[in-house]
């Protein structure tokens, strides 16, 4: 598995596609959180917090994960390397694991920057300090699980089409439906709406961001995450 996770972040950071996807995360969150007058820039906001921050991040992960993800397997299918891959001493699990750390790992890269915005909040309240940790350490272990839900639907989208294109708009659907379609749907329900949002990502990822870690959302992300993970690797089994 740490092979195949090496090769993988070799392959992001020999091309492109790292640099990209770091680039344009903090370009456009520094953008759209600092300098464009908004109602998401944070020194309009009139107090010190990052809500806005983990409310764009996820819709702007939406669209970014899928982008590193749509190559992962179909590229390999594309190439016909994926029959080499399956001659190596590893298994179908650890090749995919190997793929889903790497992904993990390049989106914590472009995340870790932005422990500088819990600075600059610190700094700019009243007093100094003036900030909610608990809710801040808890959105990011949330938007750390829902990055890690994103990409285990973004590898299994790569592993069912050749084309990285197709990879990626399916992707993209399948991880804005389980991110805001169950929110929309509720809008159509009574009684039943909660319900319905707890099948969604967007409402355990805000109960995380609350500050409490609560057992239920995280078993529910792991579940995510190994669902889609095992969907991938029985397509693998039967190529």
């Amino acid at each position: 598995m740490l092979a195949i996770l090496k090769k993988e972040i070799n392959s992001f950071f020999t091309s492109s596609i790292a640099y990209l996807v770091i680039g344009i995360f903090l370009l456009v969150n520094g953008l759209f959180l600092w300098v464009f007058n908004n109602e998401l820039n944070i020194l309009n906001a009139g107090f010190a917090d990052l809500t806005s921050f983990f409310y764009f991040t996820p819709w702007l992960l939406l669209f970014l994960v899928p982008a590193i993800t749509m190559k992962t397997f179909s590229y390999e299918f594309q190439t016909g390397t994926i029959e080499i891959l399956k001659t190596k001493p590893i298994t179908n699990s650890q090749i995919i694991l190997g793929k889903f750390f790497a992904v993990v790992l390049l989106i914590m890269i472009a995340i870790i920057p932005t422990f500088t915005y819990v600075y600059s909040i610190n700094q700019l309240g009243n007093p100094i300090g003036n900030i909610d940790y608990g809710s801040t350490i808890g959105s990011y272990i949330g938007l750390f699980l829902l990055s890690s839900s994103f990409a285990s639907i973004g590898i299994f989208t790569s592993s069912i089409s050749k084309n990285q294109i197709a990879a990626f708009l399916t992707g993209a659907l399948i991880t804005f439906f389980f991110f805001f379609g169950f929110d929309a749907l509720a809008d159509s329900f009574g009684n039943s709406s909660y319900i319905i949002k707890l099948f969604g990502m967007n409402a355990h990822f805000k109960s995380i961001s609350r500050g409490v870690l609560d057992s239920r959302d995280v078993f529910y992300f792991i579940s995510i995450i190994v669902f889609f993970l095992f969907l991938t690797k029985q397509k693998l089994m039967n190529e």
